[in-house]
């Protein structure tokens, strides 16, 4: 068995051999790859979706004035249509960012129960609503 240690002429081999490197850097690479974790942990997000009746009926905000009224049953209306106090709050946010900011009418039944009234006062004011007003106190007066 003969070795060769260079070319006939005595002198040594100038080019290295890289097959082994290459092979030892394959192995790493793929026990790297084996060893990594598993990403097991998610974070769970509500996405928005798409409401297609959204794009048809934009918001009811009118640009110079809105009215909440509150009825008998309790219920909350703006610009007569029912709403949740969300909603409502939702609705505020919006008015105040308007250029110019409507007005805001606001008119609970004789009859309506005080406790609703009052939660709604209390997320007006926490909306930071500046152009407020009460519409129908003539029917509190007594004759």
């Amino acid at each position: 068995m003969a070795m060769s240690g260079g070319r006939d002429d005595g002198e040594p081999m100038m080019e290295m051999n890289t097959t082994p490197l290459i092979d030892v850097m394959l192995v790493l690479l793929i026990m790297f790859i084996i060893t990594i974790p598993i990403q097991t942990h998610a974070v769970k997000i509500d996405l928005p979706v798409d409401d297609p009746n959204a794009r048809q009926n934009p918001p009811p905000i009118q640009p110079d004035k809105n009215k909440i009224t509150i009825d008998a049953a309790g219920t909350i209306s703006w610009n007569g249509s029912p709403i949740d106090r969300v909603t409502l709050r939702q609705y505020l946010d919006r008015t105040k960012v308007m250029e110019p900011e409507p007005e805001l009418h606001f008119q609970p039944d004789a009859q309506a129960r005080y406790d609703v009234v009052d939660q709604v006062l209390a997320i007006i004011k926490k909306s930071e609503v500046t152009k407020m007003g009460f519409v129908g106190n003539e029917q509190y007066r007594t004759w």
